[in-house]
């Protein structure tokens, strides 16, 4: 049913984890092909890559070019999961995107609906909470789910809309605003955001993220995304 694609850059940790949760749903047969696209990397993500039986695809580019190529390469699955590495789906989500694409399918609208995971922390600690909040504010707001909530779209779907667009930034909400916030579910199942063991990622200035927030907000007023792309940073 799901051919599900990861784009990488010296995610070796993070990779690990967001595979091990697709394991269960391989072998109930939910998810029948996983497509690493590489885009370089000089750790272990490859050997991470071979060794659990991805279909590894090497390249170069920014995230989107990434992601497009990705979809280019999947072929086994009738729908598309895109997920960022460090992205570790909660037990038996794939019972809910199988009842999703059931749906979707008896409706005869599984070339026009899409879904993305609920946004949250692999963190514990009130910190953490206060930060998740804060992305579903800014989410509910815009009407833009975060990166690493993920994609479900079918295959007919997401080819007929064109696919990632490769920018170098704002590739996720340019295929959004396509999709169209109508015609994206917001499953119940969590996509939890994992950060390496070696420590924090590295701090954003405050005077960045204003950027990326007013970019967000401007997407989300029909501002096309490619003229964000400077904007966002």
């Amino acid at each position: 049913m799901l051919t599900v694609v990861i784009p990488t850059l010296n995610d070796e940790e993070r990779l690990a984890l967001t595979l091990s949760a697709l394991i269960p749903a391989a072998a109930e047969g939910v998810v029948r092909e996983v497509v690493i696209v590489d885009g370089g990397s000089t750790d272990g993500t490859r050997r991470v890559a071979d060794a659990t039986g991805c279909v590894l695809v090497e390249a170069s580019g920014p995230v989107g070019t990434l992601l497009r190529r990705g979809g280019e390469a999947a072929h086994r699955g009738e729908w598309l999961l895109f997920l960022r590495p460090g992205a570790v789906l909660e037990n038996r989500w794939e019972a809910e995107v199988a009842t999703f694409v059931e749906r979707a399918a008896r409706s005869g609208r599984a070339d026009t609906v899409a879904a993305v995971f609920r946004f949250s922390l692999d963190e514990v600690g009130f910190g953490a909470r206060v930060r998740e909040a804060a992305v579903r504010g800014l989410s509910s707001v815009t009407r833009i789910p975060h990166p690493g909530q993920g994609l479900l779209i079918s295959r007919t779907f997401y080819r007929r809309l064109g696919g990632y667009g490769a920018l170098p930034a704002l590739e996720d909400v340019d295929l959004l605003r396509r999709i169209g916030r109508f015609r994206l579910a917001r499953l119940r199942s969590a996509a939890a955001q994992y950060s390496p063991s070696e420590g924090p990622p590295p701090a954003v200035s405050s005077f960045r993220r204003l950027r990326r927030a007013v970019s967000l907000a401007l997407a989300a007023l029909a501002v096309p995304p490619r003229y964000l792309v400077r904007l966002h940073g």
